[in-house]
Parts: structure tokens; sequence; C-alpha cells
């Protein structure tokens, strides 16, 4: 029996029951779509999420209070809440223990809770990012200037006035003029601004374009400087350095804290490629919860095959005594029944793959990420389900082909 007719017998079998083998499809179309929807997810966003992770510029790692995740909802919270905050002393101090050892000392920062830029009438969003900083904002969060000029040391100095802006703003407030020397009220405090920074885009569906950067002393003055903490940037002279400058810096940052020898680092470190590790640790895990999920729909719908295939055999015993007595051999029948079951489970891996590729994109560009198609995860998706349909369809058809014709025959 050539196997072109074993694909059209099983095809007319298979669409005799149309119903029958769209619902057991559909048991394998679920296992397939939530592994690979997941998985396209996850690789859409990796790259994205990983640009924006890279918020600290090339060869810099930062202090903070706070790890990156905020320490909200684990097991040290109280820990992190009860430390002390690195005041902005503390970080003046450790700006000057690093004098000649780090071209960049960036002290930072920020309000997230949301300030509003007004000019003429004009409003942005209340929901703009205010961070207070010195000169070395823009190397240390990869940023540039578009036009205008950065803050200064003389600015932080003088605790002046001015601000430097994203590009989100600009576009807002100032859609026919320069906003060069222009004075804005930023959540009620008038602030000129002096510099413009170029488009950065979005980072996590976010816009990191809609900041407003001031020098650290004029932010403590008009937003307080009680109950915050100063995070530090310091970027070293070049990859080789890093190391050396970071065991030196922390040294530095343990004198600025007042922290004697006995007593452990107070304050998180962290850098571009931890905060990277720690992304692929999380993506690791959500991918090998996707795939234990989908392997447990996998295996019911697999179950689902068998049980539907056992009823094929049942009743479609006298016809396969009948071409059993006409010359059909044992494994034409065996190759029959295994080719309905995987045509069933491959069917339904396809559907799942187009429809779990169509939603994990959906999320990504929802999240403003580049489109894939995770071909690595489907072809491992086909041969799974290839695997289900020979292994749960194996033991009804070997037992269409152990059928005795003579018996298949009399059975009503």
């Amino acid at each position: 029996m050539k196997f072109s007719e074993t694909i059209s017998m099983a095809l007319q079998s298979l669409g005799a029951n149309k119903l029958r083998s769209g619902l057991t499809m559909i048991g394998i179309t679920i296992g397939v779509f939530s592994v690979i929807s997941v998985m396209t997810a996850i690789g859409a966003l990796q790259a994205s999420i990983e640009g924006g992770i890279n918020f600290l510029g090339s060869n810099i790692f930062q202090f903070a209070k706070y790890p990156i995740n905020g320490g909200a909802g684990g097991r040290n919270q109280d820990k992190y809440e009860n430390r002390r905050n690195i005041t902005y002393a503390q970080a003046l101090r450790y700006a000057q223990l690093m004098e000649g050892s780090a071209p960049e000392v960036c002290l930072k920062i920020f309000d997230r809770t949301g300030g509003q830029a007004v000019y003429n009438g004009l409003k942005t969003t209340p929901s703009l990012t205010i961070a207070g900083s010195n000169r070395s904002f823009l190397a240390a969060n990869s940023y540039t200037l578009a036009y205008g000029r950065n803050i200064t040391d003389e600015d932080v100095d003088l605790a002046r006035n001015v601000v430097v802006v994203g590009r989100d703003i600009e576009k807002t407030l100032f859609p026919h003029e320069t906003p060069i020397g222009k004075v804005i009220k930023l959540s009620g405090h008038p602030l000129t601004i002096i510099g413009v920074l170029a488009e950065k885009g979005s980072a996590f569906g976010q816009s990191q374009d809609d900041i407003c950067v001031l020098p650290i002393t004029r932010f403590f003055e008009n937003f307080g400087s009680a109950k915050r903490s100063v995070n530090i940037a310091t970027q070293s002279v070049s990859q080789e350095t890093y190391n050396r400058t970071l065991d030196k810096a922390i040294g530095a940052m343990r004198i600025a804290r007042g922290l004697k020898p006995n007593e452990p680092n107070d304050f998180e470190i962290y850098s571009n490629d931890s905060l990277k590790s720690a992304f692929a640790s999380i993506a690791g895990v959500v991918r090998i919860g996707a795939f234990v999920i989908s392997l447990i729909a996998l295996v019911a719908a697999g179950v689902g095959i068998m049980n539907i295939m056992l009823v094929s055999v049942t009743e479609r015993t006298k016809e396969i005594g009948i071409r059993k007595s006409i010359g059909a051999r044992s494994k034409d029948i065996l190759r029959q029944f295994l080719t309905e079951a995987v045509f069933i489970s491959e069917a339904g891996g396809v559907l799942g793959i187009l429809l779990g590729a169509i939603g994990g994109n959906l999320l990504a560009v929802w999240l403003q990420a580049d489109v894939i198609f995770p071909f690595g995860w489907a072809l491992a998706g086909l041969v799974v389900c290839s695997a289900i349909g020979i292994g749960f369809g194996f033991y009804p058809a070997y037992r269409a082909a152990s059928l005795d014709p003579i018996e298949a025959l009399r059975f009503e």
C-alpha cells in the first residue's frame, strides 16, 4: 500500500468525523498555544527589555539603598526598609574619595510620583519623571544632549533654577518654538530650560523622554530632602579597570557610610550585566513554568487522542476485517491509524503555533517591542506533537493491526 494512499484514507476517515476530530485537535492546540505564546512574548520582549536595562552607561556600576526590584515582596523587604538612606552628604564624601579614580560619578535622585510642566497655558501629562543630578547624569544614564547645554558643577553649587528636558516635553509645550531660555513651571516651581535631551524611546513600554533633570541641590530645595536616598553611579576608565575601580568604590562607599570593618555592606551594587542576569533568570523560570503547564496540557490531549482512536478502532472493526481479507497487511493498518493520530496531533500543533505566535507578538507590539517568530520553539512544538501522536496513537493502531480478519468480519 502506497504512503499516499495511506494519507488519503486517513484524511477520509478523519473527515467522516469532523466534529470529533476537531474537538480532539483543540486539546493539542491549547497546549501548544500556551507554550508558543509565552516563548514568543519572552523572545520578542527580551531584546527590548535588555535594551531598556541598559539605562546605565558603559562600564558603569551603581550603589543604591534598594535592589533593582525595590525589594518588594522579598524575604528581606524589612531589611531594605530599615536601612539608612544614602544622604547627599555621604554621596559627596564618596565622590571626593573617588576623585582621580573614576571619570564620572553621578549623584542622582528620582521623583516618580508624577510631575507636571506648564508653559503658556499648555500642560504635559501629570506623570513626568523628575530627576535631580549633576553633570554626569547623561553619561551615567545613556542619554545624549540634542541641543542646548548640560547641567554644570556651578549649577549644582548655586542650586540654579535650570532644567534639562526630554523630547516629549519639548513636543508638548514648544511645538513651534525653541524651548531654550524659556521658563516653565514644574509642579509649581519656575525653572529655565537650558537643554533638550535627544530622543531615547521607550523601555518596558514606558517613555524615557518624559523626564526633567535639574541640579540635585535645586531638586532638594523644590521637593525636599527628607526621607530621600541618593543613587550613585560610577564609571570606570575602561573595561580593563572596571573590577579595580569597583573594589575601590566599595571601600570608598563603606567609608562614606561610616561602616566598621566587621559590618556588612548596607547598600546594593548593580550594573547592566547583573540586571540582565536577573532578567535572564526570571525569564528562565517563566519558560520552565510555561513548558511544564503546556506539557501537562499536551499529555491530557494525548490521552484524548488515544481514547478517540480506540473508539475509532471499535467502530471500524468490520472495515478492518474486510481490508485484511482482500490483502491489506497488518503494517498497512498500523500505518493508517498512526497517520490519523499524527495528523490530528500535528494539525492541532500547527494551529497552536500560529495562534501562539500571534498572541505573543500582540503583547510585544503593545509594549513596543519587535515582532518575531520563534522558529526554534515552533520546530520543537512540531516534534513534540509528532511524538504525542505516535506515542498515544501506537496502542490503538497496534490493536487495529492485530485484529483477526475472521473475527473482525463477524463483528456487529
